[in-house]
């Protein structure tokens, strides 16, 4: 893929040295260099006008002059002025145009429009300005603007207790693994539609010949996939149950309970405690009554204490098995149509790093059934022990007492 900064810093450095056709001829070679819209890359990069380079482009082909001869060279300052050269107000105009408050603004005309360079260069025309959406663009660039999509930030990054509780879990985390007792990471992946359907990224195949998938994403009587994970970062090793109903908390604590028989009890025979970070919302949420009561269940099946810690709301990227599971499950089906259950679970079997991430996943056929509702006499019987520090964050589930 060609860098533009590059281009860019590549010209720069030559710059000083060139006359007029000399700027237009190295544009030109870089622009052809590039291909396919390597005009409007060159243009943005260097600040040759595509005119420029598109003459440019003609001389490269041309008959080279003679040594006699000598090729003609405009002297310096001729030709057209730049239109931002020739209107000052032209950039002042644009920049009120797509300032943030713009939406908010009841006086402007595009208060409730996407601000594309084209609606940008017709409302500056309307307004009186001779420009192009390729010109607006450009302005854009050097005015600093860049394409932005929007940042699931706001609850995380305001709340006063997010860096407090990252710190929190931290010493948690290190506490629990320093005495040898399993740490698990849990969260549900994005749910797949199962079928040939198009899948992100790309794969090696025959020239010529993509793998054919849906035109369009509609589920199918196949469904979706709810792949569910659990991530133990003692041991960098994952479970993942597919779900082909619900995500619920009972499918969640279901697919803890699962690792535990096939994975943590084996590599964990002495463990007198289970740490479990999870994010504040879904299946696992922070105020969900049911995931507490599930994991009570679970508790008094393992006869070990659960202790729990949830990120801040809008942080749960943070949280381990986002970047050390997730990540390259999505990076071993790339490409793949999810065309059937097993082909899922065979794919997310299969995902390794070369950290020595395992991972063994496995079909859950169980219908879970979603709206399930928790008495409040079936909530009392949780023994919930909050921690002194949030705990509504933090939390033990205490199993209960062995009978005489």
């Amino acid at each position: 893929m060609v860098d533009n900064r590059a281009i860019a810093r590549r010209f720069k450095l030559i710059e000083g040295h060139l006359d007029e056709r000399q700027r237009r001829l190295v544009a030109a070679a870089e622009a052809q260099a590039v291909g396919v819209g390597g005009i409007s890359m060159v243009a943005r990069a260097t600040g040759v006008s595509r005119r420029a380079i598109r003459a440019g482009l003609k001389e490269l082909t041309a008959r080279p002059a003679s040594a006699g001869g000598r090729a003609r060279i405009r002297r310096p300052g001729g030709g057209r002025k730049r239109t931002v050269d020739t209107d000052p107000t032209l950039r002042q105009d644009l920049e009120r145009l797509v300032e943030p408050v713009t939406r908010g603004d009841p006086e402007s005309p595009l208060r409730w429009t996407c601000k594309s360079v084209r609606r940008l260069a017709a409302e500056l025309r309307r307004q009186g300005h001779a420009t192009s959406h390729r010109l607006v663009a450009n302005l854009l660039h050097e005015l600093k603007y860049s394409l932005q999509a929007n940042a699931k930030t706001l609850e995380g990054a305001r709340h006063p207790d997010r860096n407090a509780q990252f710190e929190y879990i931290n010493t948690r985390v290190r506490q629990f693994l320093r005495r040898r007792h399993p740490v698990i990471s849990v969260d549900t992946k994005k749910k797949e539609l199962v079928g040939p359907f198009k899948n992100g990224g790309r794969e090696w195949r025959p020239q010529g010949q993509p793998e054919k998938v849906r035109v369009h994403d509609f589920v199918t009587p196949q469904g979706r996939a709810i792949p569910y994970g659990v991530y133990d970062l003692g041991a960098n090793m994952g479970w993942v149950s597919v779900g082909i109903t619900h995500d619920t908390a009972e499918f969640a604590v279901a697919t803890i309970r699962r690792w535990w028989q096939r994975m943590g009890r084996r590599r964990y025979p002495r463990a007198r405690r289970l740490l479990i970070t999870a994010d504040a919302g879904g299946s696992n949420g922070a105020r969900l009554r049911l995931w507490k009561v599930e994991l009570q269940t679970l508790a008094d099946a393992l006869h070990v204490p659960i202790a729990v810690s949830h990120f801040p709301p809008g942080t749960s990227k943070w949280n381990k098995i986002e970047h050390k599971l997730f990540s390259f499950i999505s990076q071993t089906w790339r490409g793949q149509p999810l065309i059937s259950y097993a082909v899922i679970v065979k794919l997310i079997a299969a995902t390794r790093t070369t950290a020595g991430l395992t991972v063994k996943a496995h079909l859950d056929r169980h219908a879970y059934q979603k709206g399930r509702t928790v008495s409040q006499a079936e909530f009392d019987r949780v023994r919930l022990r909050p921690e002194a520090f949030h705990g509504d964050w933090n939390y033990t589930i205490l199993p209960a007492p062995a009978r005489p």
